[in-house]
């Protein structure tokens, strides 16, 4: 297994998850007429609230991991300023919020297995 600077984890397992589970509190958030045809139903915004539950479980797994494996300053920054300003600035008005739960929920699973083999 190639070697991995535990900063670089940290930094792409956090933002991802921040940004799914954003995006879906954002989703979740909006009132039922201004919801996406595709959330109007019931089964529709249970997807999105199980994406981003576990998109903020994965985000908990990567905190953790950033706080044991580096300075403890470094993910308690990321926590609060640079991962929602990187979601905020740069993601959302991208891709806006619906966009951004399904772009960053596979790779929301795909860093789960890569903080644990590398753990």
């Amino acid at each position: 297994m190639p070697s991995i600077d535990p900063l670089i984890i940290f930094l792409l397992t956090g933002m991802v998850s921040m940004s799914a589970a954003l995006s879906a509190g954002a989703l979740n958030k909006l009132p039922e007429e201004d919801k996406p045809e595709s959330l109007r139903s019931r089964n529709g915004m249970v997807k999105v609230i199980m994406a981003g539950n576990l998109a903020a479980v994965t985000l908990l797994f990567s905190m953790a991991y950033g706080f044991s494996n580096l300075d403890w300053w470094i993910p308690l920054l990321c926590m609060f300023i640079t991962f929602p300003v990187i979601h905020v600035v740069v993601i959302q008005r991208m891709l806006g919020d619906l966009k951004a739960v399904w772009l960053m929920f596979p790779l929301v699973l795909l860093s789960m297995p890569v903080l644990y083999l590398y753990w």
